[in-house]
């Protein structure tokens, strides 16, 4: 049986099938353009309204910086595929701006939509989407529209990572530091404590402390960012809460927990983005102590203090102990990046090998999409015509 309403009607019914899903934790707000007659059919299988001819969208996220939008529209396109839905990256052109926009393709029917927005806002955190028909012309506009990015993105790499520009270098960082930062499942699950995303100028720094730190180390820059990806997603919180190791006697700033005949246990947990635990804070120190080099070619804020206090590291520092550690690993295994990455997490008696597939993972994400940015040189791929020659 198919009963015609008008839109008030339908909406009006909608509201009183969807009543039980206002117990989410978090209420979606749903703006919906106002559509045109739909229907409701009623079957054994229940209720469904519908718009002939005409798809139901939703809007779920606005941007206005293009390689920002097209890595967290790879992070929610691969979690909608789940479940069996299409995601677009599309924009829209106001003057000389860009806006650009990721949508989503709903099944037609919306009493089965309603509530799987709803289910998409808890794990995304999304908190705002807008949705309305549209016939299959503008999905097609939309399908195109996002080919191009993917085209663009995908494009052969003309520049290495070691090659691109500084300035560049760090612009591209910097949004790879807050996509890998907003996608942490910490945040999306709201796992207490729930870490602080860096804003954008704390995300500028820590790309410039990140790529200056790794040349003054000789480090691979791929492999650097992969280990703050890997440990904290760059994000400065605590972790290994409550972990604790045995020594022989107690140093200045230990927190002891326990005295035996072999030593005291101290507390070793791990801080800040790069998680390091405070014994090999007191390795790395010793480190800069003892090796020669010039610290003072760093910018203050990374150079090494002379007197370590375990409870005061600034980010600065900590991001320079991270790198001299990891310099130090690479040293003691003969430039083998993936024992030496395994080593600090393991430790050098025991590299973690799963650890380090973790960061490798992290690090060739990272090296791709910053040498595809490169290749773009900054030019926005909106609308860009290159399809045929990148066949």
């Amino acid at each position: 049986m198919r009963i015609w309403l008008t839109a008030f009607g339908a909406v009006a019914v909608l509201v009183f099938a969807g009543l039980t899903f206002w117990l989410w934790p978090q209420r979606l707000q749903l703006s919906p353009v106002k559509p045109p007659a739909t229907f409701v059919s009623l079957s054994a299988n229940g209720a469904a309204v519908r718009l002939p001819g005409q798809t139901l969208i939703a809007d779920l996220a606005t941007f206005d910086d293009e390689l920002f939008a097209y890595l967290m529209f790879g992070h929610l396109r691969n979690l909608v595929a789940r479940d069996g839905r299409r995601a677009w990256l599309t924009y829209e052109r106001e003057g000389k701006a860009i806006t650009y926009v990721i949508r989503l393709g709903l099944h037609d029917d919306f009493l089965t939509a309603l509530p799987y927005l709803f289910r998409l806002q808890v794990v995304t955190r999304i908190t705002q989407v807008s949705y309305r028909w549209v016939i299959p012309e503008v999905i097609s506009r939309y399908e195109a529209q996002s080919q191009v990015f993917d085209t663009a993105y995908n494009l052969p790499a003309r520049k290495k990572l070691e090659t691109v520009p500084r300035a560049e270098l760090v612009a591209y960082i910097r949004r790879f530091i807050r996509f890998k930062a907003a996608t942490d499942g910490r945040i999306r699950r709201g796992i207490e404590p729930i870490p602080h995303p860096p804003s954008r100028p704390e995300a500028q720094r820590l790309a410039e402390d990140i790529i200056t730190v790794a040349d003054f180390f000789s480090l691979p820059l791929d492999f650097f960012l992969g280990i703050g990806a890997m440990e904290n997603n760059y994000m400065n919180a605590k972790g290994d809460l409550g972990n604790a190791v045995w020594k022989r006697r107690a140093e200045k700033g230990d927190v002891i927990l326990k005295r035996g005949r072999k030593g005291v246990l101290v507390l070793n947990e791990s801080s800040g983005i790069w998680q390091i635990t405070r014994e090999t804070l007191r390795y790395a120190h010793r480190l800069s102590l003892a090796q020669k080099r010039d610290y003072s070619a760093l910018p203050e804020h990374l150079r090494p203090p002379k007197d370590l206090d375990l409870n005061d590291v600034p980010p600065g520092v900590l991001t320079t102990y991270a790198g001299l550690f990891f310099r130090d690993l690479l040293d003691r295994f003969r430039g083998d990046v993936a024992t030496a990455v395994g080593a600090y997490n393991g430790g050098p008696g025991n590299p973690n090998l799963q650890y380090e597939a973790g960061v490798r993972t992290a690090a060739e994400h990272a090296r791709r999409v910053l040498e595809h940015a490169a290749t773009l040189q900054g030019r926005p791929a909106a609308g860009m015509r290159f399809l045929t020659s990148a066949r």
